[in-house]
This record gives C-alpha cells, sequence and structure tokens, in this order.
C-alpha cells in the first residue's frame, strides 16, 4: 500500500512535469518564469492604464494575452494589438522583467529607440507620464526618437547633427568636444 501511493505520487509528477527529452519540464520552469514576469509587468501597466491586463493563454501557457477592460474585458492575443497598444504593452513588459533582475541587481537606467511614432497623442501622455515617474524615481531614462512632439516634453537632449561629409556633431547639456 505504502509503494503503491508512492508509486500514485511519482506518476502524478510525471504526468505534470515528465517527458523523455524535458520539454515537458523547461515548459513548466519557463510557466513559472513567465507568470512571475506578466505579474510585474501587470504592476507597472496599472500605473500606466487601468485599460489592460495581461494574461498567460490557458491553451499556450507560455503566449501572452491581453484583457481590455474598455472593451467589456475581451482577450485578445498580443499578436493582434495596434502599434500603440504594442508599445505600452512592450514597455509594461520591459519595465517588469526590470523589476525582476532588481531583486538580484540594481537596474537603474532604461533606453527606448523609437516606438513613439506608433502612439497617438493620449498613448504618447501615458508613455511619457510613466517614463517620467521612473525618472523621479530615481531611474536614468535615455528615449531615442526623431518624434518632434516627443523632443518638445523632453528638456535635457542629446542631439545628433549630421554635417557634410557623412560626419555628425553632438550637441546637448554636459557634451565637450575631445581634443
Amino acid at each position: 500500500e505504502t509503494q503503491a501511493q508512492t508509486l500514485d505520487e511519482w506518476q502524478q509528477l510525471h504526468e505534470l512535469i515528465g517527458s523523455s527529452d524535458g520539454k515537458k519540464f523547461r515548459n513548466f520552469a519557463q510557466g513559472l518564469t513567465f507568470n512571475i514576469m506578466i505579474s510585474h509587468a501587470n504592476e507597472q501597466l496599472k500605473k500606466m492604464s487601468d485599460r489592460y491586463l495581461l494574461l498567460a493563454d490557458t491553451e499556450q501557457p507560455l503566449m501572452l494575452n491581453v484583457m481590455d477592460n474598455y472593451q467589456g474585458g475581451q482577450i485578445r492575443t498580443s499578436k493582434n494589438l495596434s502599434g500603440g497598444e504594442s508599445f505600452i504593452i512592450s514597455l509594461a513588459l520591459a519595465l517588469g522583467l526590470s523589476n525582476m533582475a532588481s531583486h538580484r541587481m540594481q537596474v537603474d537606467s532604461l533606453f527606448l529607440d523609437e516606438g513613439f511614432g506608433t502612439l497617438d497623442e493620449e498613448a504618447l501622455d501615458v508613455a511619457l507620464d510613466t517614463l517620467t515617474n521612473l525618472q523621479q524615481g530615481g531611474k536614468l531614462i535615455g528615449v531615442i526618437s526623431h518624434i518632434q512632439a516627443l523632443k518638445d516634453r523632453i528638456p535635457s537632449q542629446i542631439r545628433v547633427v549630421p554635417q557634410t561629409g557623412g560626419v555628425s556633431k553632438i550637441i546637448g547639456q554636459g557634451v565637450q568636444k575631445l581634443s
């Protein structure tokens, strides 16, 4: 009877995570980490908007779905988000991942390269407010963009100005020419 109970426990464990190629266990472990990242990303997303909630797909646990609270809680795959929605979700995921890493090490900087061109005015406001809050919380935020509305709202800038002959000049506060 004791051996049968032990066998039953091992069979249940095998059903959950056992396979000859290790795929079940790998998916199980990645799913745990994925869910932790989603949780951290949702904390960041709440600071930006009450519209979205990230969820792991029930059929494919390593796929991301988005619940849209402004559309009656409709759940969509992350593959069919608009450009602005994708940017906000990506920013939340990056910040969530940064929070996960910061448990082991301090992450003091975040650099964003483009993506702002896909945002409407409201989404741009949300993104900039979020970045401002992070900056006020002690993070160094670097944004690379050609969007004029963004340039107008960020007072501290380093600009790259093209010159003749394929050379560029760097202009900005604290920038000095090296001899």
